[in-house]
């Protein structure tokens, strides 16, 4: 027997394959996807190197020590002829060799700063820049860092604009403290403008509230929404004004253990990239 639909019912049922239609038609548009950043395997290190070194030796102590990137200092007035035997014997050991520079007073002479990226890149040699400014240690920072701040930035984007090669910089953990005008943070505008930092999280602690880890916690979760590396710093040097910022006078093995256990903590940070050791000459200095 054939069944009578009641004409109320069937226009509902039209209402509802009406919509399903619209619905199958309508293009699935999900959530965009968070930035992809690549967490560094444990043993993973960068190390700069601010003195003329015999090439070799320093290759030889950065591969048996897991560096991946050289950070080494470039001087215009310079030979070039040590840096091209630097390079060729980094590239043989698959490491990266990026130019080293940068004083407090680039802070607001940006032609010197400009020239020295220029002469960098010009050689042909250096994978990127790495600028290790620190506006902070300008005696006009205490009394006007409302006005070096925007130099500060403004030196970021002339340098960025002045090559090709991608510009990282060295930063102190406090950054997110300095505000920038018109709102936000310095911490903030930089990560905004480079390719990558490295936190001078300089402790000689993996973890706690006032550790390598502990410390970098801020900018490693800032530069993890915007997908930008960011390597933590260990100091050797000794720095008589702060014990606990330094491994000098600890042993090597304490070092290599304390660094280990900053790369398992620091696995949880999408954006960390490794750690950087401060400096080639004091870091192989340790013994034990």
């Amino acid at each position: 027997m054939r069944r009578v639909v009641d004409p109320a019912a069937q226009a509902v049922l039209c209402v509802l394959l009406v919509a399903i239609a619209m619905i199958a038609a309508t293009p699935l548009r999900l959530p965009g996807l968070a930035p992809e950043t690549h967490v560094a395997p444990p043993g993973t290190r960068a190390m700069w190197l601010w003195r003329h070194e015999e090439p070799q030796p320093v290759v030889d102590w950065a591969a048996a020590n897991g560096v991946r990137a050289l950070f080494a200092y470039y001087d215009p007035k310079a030979g070039t002829t040590d840096l091209e035997r630097l390079k060729a014997l980094c590239d043989e050991a698959g490491i990266v060799l990026d130019a080293l520079g940068g004083e407090p007073s680039w802070t607001t002479d940006h032609a010197t700063a400009l020239a020295w990226a220029r002469g960098a890149a010009a050689t042909g040699l250096f994978h990127g820049l790495h600028l290790d400014v620190e506006p902070y240690l300008l005696p006009a920072w205490n009394d006007d860092q409302a006005s070096l701040v925007p130099d500060y930035l403004a030196l970021l984007d002339q340098t960025i604009a002045a090559t090709e090669l991608p510009l990282e910089l060295d930063v102190p953990f406090w950054l997110p403290t300095v505000p920038v005008s018109g709102g936000g943070n310095l911490a903030d505008a930089v990560l905004a403008r480079v390719a990558g930092v490295t936190v001078m999280s300089y402790r000689n602690t993996a973890t706690g509230d006032n550790s390598i880890v502990g410390v970098a916690a801020d900018l490693l979760n800032r530069a993890a929404s915007l997908a930008k590396p960011v390597r933590l710093g260990a100091e050797t040097q000794a720095l008589g004004d702060c014990a606990y910022c330094s491994f000098h006078g600890d042993t090597a093995t304490q070092l290599q253990q304390t660094l280990s256990a900053v790369d398992t903590a620091a696995q949880r940070y999408p954006a960390f990239a490794g750690i950087a050791v401060h400096q080639y000459d004091s870091w192989i200095a340790l013994t034990g």
